[in-house]
């Protein structure tokens, strides 16, 4: 095998006719999730396998509930959210920062994902979790609505099991 650490992602082998055009069209669907410091999921969606990552940031952070809270109101946003280099863009964190929420993702290129990774193995931990669920492993449903809904009953047994003991 060889090593193709110094080629570009998209070239293959000398070939200069651009990126493979098998790559374009993926089927299948992406779990989207924000999930609590601990782990506990909190917002979640789905999407095609096909688009972009950063498609799917904005109607999580307004799908997130309301949180009961000891003292004061009812908190509708998270304090910090923590995102891979996939979530890097400016206009994502203007909009994070308008909504007052205070961003740490890395950026493309200057910062490597290795200081990330103290807070993202608690997501990568939870998507671990929805994997156990067959149901979630691979897609057997053909409507999105289904396919979410088995997604928010494993999510709603990740809660239990973890709030159980």
């Amino acid at each position: 095998m060889r090593d193709r650490l110094g080629e570009h992602a998209g070239l293959e082998r000398g070939d200069l006719t651009g990126p493979n055009p098998v790559d374009r069209g993926k089927k299948g669907s992406k779990i989207h999730l924000i999930t609590e410091r601990t782990g506990l999921p909190i917002s979640v969606g789905i999407s095609g396998a096909n688009l972009h990552d950063i498609q799917a940031l904005q109607p999580l952070v307004r799908g997130i509930p309301r949180i009961r809270s000891r003292r004061g109101p009812r908190r509708r946003k998270p304090a910090k959210l923590h995102a891979d280099k996939g979530y890097d863009y400016d206009y994502l964190r203007r909009w994070l920062r308008k909504r007052g929420i205070t961003h740490r993702i890395a950026r493309k290129g200057i910062e490597s994902s290795t200081r990330l990774g103290r807070h993202r193995w608690t997501i990568e931990r939870s998507m671990a979790w929805l994997a156990d669920c067959r149901r979630l492993h691979r897609r057997y449903e053909r409507k999105a609505e289904h396919f979410l809904a088995f997604t928010a009953i494993a999510c709603t047994l990740i809660c239990y099991r973890r709030l159980a003991k």
